[in-house]
């Protein structure tokens, strides 16, 4: 028998979710637990408005068909599955899919600033993957017009009384309280193995505290630091997926990391160029004689490879991500045709980005946002000189593995428990920390809008759960809670204190940098088996030295050097998890590339990459596991559902290969 209120424990405290992350996917979930009636307790290790999605430029995709090209939710549901190279269940797509015109109608009613055609109808451009105009835009910022479009509206619930079974507001008890600057430390799991709140630490006062929650959703972004430099904001770890994964939670396809191939080289970080810059024109080239010397602007046409445009003619410029990367890279790395340098007398790694065809006026309109970066770091001005650019990390494909339950048109059963849970009952993952609707490789500007949708699915996900359940947090004992806030409080006194006295302590800062130096190196673009063998040793060797790492900083507040020694403990588990899922899988597919095995291979792996975390950090490939969800045991293999676009080999080489409308291939179920 479930709880008789839903809104009180039986002690007559108020029943809250806890939402982890205030990016575009935890904002959007805890709108819709609002909406449902759900008190939420949202952490998030930064300010919410400086979350990770800030920093997304170029669009979110939807198929409006403003422009009048015959796009569709069914052919944007086939474009994604054909760009993932067939590796993510469908069902969740065509959800995605479908609901995309509608979430960008409802962002256009919250109030973001989308670019507009001359006629007042949102603007669309082109991303990669495509030939349609489907990403709507908001200058080259819409990351962060969407964020703080959603952070309004949770604004309102934070004033929002708590309304109780009888109508009656509970006195100074708000539908959202936020805790900004906490980091989330692990779940706190009771006998059962049943999720029922986390321990974060509050990264001011250094206080380690339990949170009660019915459900706990994760949606704590990337994992792009293991890489060292990347793309990504410094707070992208992924030390809460690595976390939870060490307690139970099975990691899904981690070896699909996403490279993206226009980044302003930097030996600090790797700073995006958006794809809107090829979407509005922009032409990646290198000179044809590898020793020019000349400025871009002197160097004639007939003098310029236009490298995408020469190898893939039917997309050009807009391939997707994964396919325009390893040209890049092969051309800089295997051809030798980088840019040269005349004052070192070598090719350097990078192309160029040319947009200086294209008129200052509409670029300002468009690209502003991007073009002002550039200029900012690299000292050009990229309106009258090509940029130079070359791919960095990006996004994870890969990451917590969570359910789905279709309904009988194929698409999602919205307010089923099952969507967008983990293999640990009473945890949700949402964004990028799940694997849910990329596959192989992501495309373009369909990350902004699986973040929202994915929100929108989990938020009655977590709702139903929490009806499903006998008995609420709140009413078990306190002694569960006591014992994962001492066990955490134990931990980080063992960071602070471990090593003190040693005399040849290991510096985390320095056990990072070469992490990254090594997954950077060898674990992104091209992989090869030998070349994996010694990322893994390599790994083994960062492990053992992790274990006499002293912290440089012991202050009692504000220690953040303290908070980087157990973030670097956790990314040392993902990044085994990726690399082990990359050596496992012999084909290539999507983001993951094997010259050894250069063809996708289908009968051996059209499958999900399921990892455990074993004893001692060891990771078990498993095949099927079951999992218990909302009173129901639940099998689960690593079965891919392609039931609604048959797969087929990727060809961008001809224009609309990944089209339902120029090859037929969508099955009549998905129509």
């Amino acid at each position: 028998m479930a709880a008789k209120s839903t809104t009180r424990s039986e002690g007559g405290k108020v029943r809250r979710v806890i939402v982890v992350g205030g990016g575009l996917a935890g904002l959007m979930t805890v709108i819709k637990l609002c909406e449902a009636k759900v008190p939420v307790d949202l952490i998030s290790l930064v300010p919410v408005k400086r979350s990770h999605s800030v920093c997304a430029q170029g669009g979110i995709n939807a198929s409006v068909n403003t422009k009048g090209e015959g796009d569709s939710p069914q052919v944007h549901l086939e474009e994604t599955a054909y760009g993932g190279d067939f590796l993510a269940n469908q069902p969740p797509i065509k959800g995605m899919a479908e609901a995309a015109p509608g979430i960008v109608h409802m962002l256009d009613r919250m109030g973001v600033p989308f670019n507009r055609t001359p006629e007042g109808l949102l603007d669309f451009r082109r991303f990669g993957g495509t030939l349609y105009h489907r990403t709507a835009f908001a200058g080259a910022t819409t990351g962060q017009q969407l964020l703080y479009a959603l952070d309004e509206q949770v604004r309102r619930f934070e004033l929002a009384d708590v309304i109780d079974e009888h109508g009656v507001a509970i006195p100074g008890e708000k539908m959202v309280r936020k805790h900004e600057f906490w980091d989330f430390i692990e779940a706190i799991l009771d006998d059962s193995g049943t999720c029922v709140g986390c321990v974060a630490q509050d990264l001011k006062t250094m206080q380690l505290r339990a949170f009660t929650g019915d459900a706990v959703v994760l949606a704590t972004g990337g994992c792009g630091i293991v890489f060292g430099r990347s793309t990504l904001s410094v707070i992208c770890t992924g030390t809460a997926a690595s976390a939870v994964y060490q307690q139970g939670a099975v990691y899904a396809n981690g070896e699909f990391i996403q490279v993206h191939p226009t980044a302003i080289p930097g030996a600090d970080k790797l700073r995006l160029i958006s794809e809107s810059a090829r979407g509005e024109g922009g032409r990646v080239w290198v000179p044809k004689d590898k020793s020019d010397a000349r400025s871009p602007r002197d160097i004639p046409e007939k003098e310029r490879d236009y490298v995408l445009e020469r190898m893939y003619p039917g997309y050009g410029n807009l391939v997707p991500r994964d396919i325009a990367s390893r040209a890049i890279f092969r051309t800089c790395f295997h051809e030798g045709r980088g840019i040269f340098n005349a004052a070192t007398g070598r090719n350097e790694n990078e192309v160029y980005l040319d947009l200086t065809h294209k008129d200052e006026k509409f670029l300002r309109a468009k690209l502003a946002g991007i073009l002002e970066i550039y200029e900012k770091f690299a000292g050009t001005d990229p309106y009258k000189n090509p940029m130079k650019v070359f791919p960095a990390v990006h996004y994870s494909m890969g990451g917590l593995w969570v359910d789905y339950e279709a309904d009988a048109r194929g698409a999602l059963k919205v307010g089923s428990p099952r969507n967008h849970a983990t293999s640990i009952p009473g945890l949700y993952a949402v964004g990028e920390v799940d694997y849910q609707y990329h596959g192989a490789n992501r495309l373009g500007a369909n990350s902004l809008l699986s973040c929202i949708y994915g929100g929108m699915v989990c938020g009655p996900a977590v709702a139903s759960y929490q009806k499903s359940i006998k008995r609420s947090a709140l009413d078990l004992p306190r002694s569960i809670f006591d014992k994962a806030e001492k066990r955490a409080e134990a931990d980080y006194q063992r960071i602070l204190t471990q090593n003190q006295d040693a005399k040849q302590p290991e510096n985390a800062y320095r056990l990072h940098q070469e992490l990254g130096e090594a997954m950077l190196r060898d674990c992104t673009i091209e992989r090869d088996n030998a070349t994996l063998d010694r990322v893994l040793e390599k790994l083994g060797e960062l492990e053992e030295r992790a274990g006499r790492i002293k912290s440089t900083d012991t202050a009692p507040r504000v220690n953040q050097g303290a908070q980087f020694v157990r973030h670097l403990e956790n990314m040392l588990v993902l990044a085994r998890v990726i690399a082990e899922g990359a050596r496992n899988r012999d084909e290539s597919r999507g983001a993951h590339y094997k010259p050894e095995f250069p063809a996708r291979n289908d009968a051996e792996w059209q499958r999900t990459t399921l990892a455990r975390h074993e004893e001692k950090g060891a990771v078990r490939f498993i095949r099927a596991f079951d999992y218990a969800c909302a009173g129901q045991s639940i099998h689960v293999t690593d079965a891919v559902d392609t039931s609604l676009v048959a797969p087929r080999e990727r060809k961008y080489e001809q224009a609309g290969a990944a089209s339902a409308q120029a090859t037929g291939k969508l099955s009549q179920k998905s129509v």
